[in-house]
């Protein structure tokens, strides 16, 4: 039977080494030079019962968990900077082309002007890294004095920002790789060169979808939203370039003529009637059902590189909104105008449109 090993117990074991005729009592010359080595050993015991938790992938965490996934070749996403477009007027509302380096500011972010994409749009990198740069839209402040300008918006996402990965996802992606082995290009050898790209969520491979040689991936955002062209452009450069496609210029195998393709989106409007609460009515918990709705949807687009196709169903949409304080019953909930399932396309993922709630008159 294993001993334990906590300091009261490592100290009692060392005290009863002691000769019967020494004071052993508390605060006894022996027992003040015995304790202060009982605490450590205690503490000692502590970290080596961590040592088969943090050696193995299937509990590692953190540091320990990046250098075993590294072993395999497989390295921990890192947080990356959110590259937005931006509009610049001066004017007359004309394009104005403003210097590289130039600075914005924007609901407490910062974005440095790093590219100029074409007369009057430029792209802007968000000085702090993660998610949290994909999101502000709208009017940005100059921080820098630029004769000329007039205007400047903040507008779509040309790459997303991304947080860094998490241990389960790194976890994840070793488990996949290692049951799944990549060789030659195999359907496994695309997903984890996809996957590996920063802004990637996930991907979904289709071989010889337009004949022999072809293959067709479709990816995911990094944000599980639709990913942005200039992405899609960069990873269709880096597998097979447009030019001399099939040629085995970019890591593609020689003769797959390779497509990369953005995941689509299919819009879902919901519409539900509310059995509420006395007191309670349809606009107190109108924004708490939009929020849950949108993260079922969420939900399911984490999940769309494993599932061949989504479906979005009623009977989890009516169960989330039951857990609202203050909602009774839903009842009369159709997706898109019918009294059905939405089974979305392989290629697709559902993108809430809009939420409609009726309060019920019965």
């Amino acid at each position: 039977m294993e001993e334990e090993q906590s300091y009261e117990a490592i100290l009692e074991r060392m005290l009863e080494r002691v000769p019967a005729n020494i004071d052993k009592r508390e605060n006894s010359v022996i027992w003040n030079a015995l304790a202060p080595a009982a605490a450590e050993l205690a503490v000692s015991y502590i970290w080596m019962n961590q040592i088969p938790t943090l050696a193995f992938l299937d509990t590692a965490e953190g540091e320990y968990l990046e250098r075993r996934t590294a072993e395999f070749g497989i390295n921990r996403k890192r947080a990356t900077a959110a590259v937005k477009r931006g509009l610049f007027y001066g004017e007359d509302d004309t394009p104005f082309d403003i210097p590289i380096g130039s600075r914005f500011f924007i609901d407490d972010l910062h974005y440095m002007a790093t590219e100029r994409i074409s007369a009057g749009q430029f792209s802007l990198t968000c000085e702090e890294l993660g998610v949290k740069g994909n999101l502000p839209s709208g009017a940005l402040l100059s921080l820098n004095t630029i004769p000329g300008l007039e205007r400047a918006i903040m507008t779509d996402i040309i790459a997303a920002g991304e947080d860094e990965e998490s241990d389960e996802s790194l976890r994840t992606r070793h488990y996949q790789m290692v049951n799944e082995p990549a060789f030659g290009g195999n359907i496994a050898d695309y997903r984890h060169k996809i996957n590996s790209i920063t802004g990637v969520g996930g991907t979904k491979v289709f071989p010889t979808w337009n004949g022999g040689g072809t293959v067709k991936c479709v990816f995911i955002g990094a944000d599980y939203l639709k990913p942005s062209k200039e992405l899609v452009s960069s990873i269709q450069e880096t597998m097979d370039p447009e030019v001399n496609k099939g040629q085995g210029i970019g890591v593609a195998p020689i003769g797959h003529v390779v497509t990369i393709e953005a995941v689509e989106e299919t819009p879902i409007e919901i519409q539900t009637s509310l059995a509420l609460e006395r007191g309670v009515s349809v606009r107190s918990v109108e924004d708490n059902i939009k929020e849950i709705c949108e993260k079922y949807m969420m939900d399911l687009r984490k999940t769309w590189e494993n599932d061949m196709n989504l479906v979005v169903r009623t009977s989890q949409i009516e169960a989330r909104i039951l857990n609202v304080s203050g909602v009774l019953d839903v009842s009369n909930t159709l997706l898109n105008g019918q009294d059905a399932n939405i089974e979305i396309e392989s290629t697709n993922i559902p993108m809430l449109e809009g939420v409609f709630l009726y309060e019920s008159t019965s």
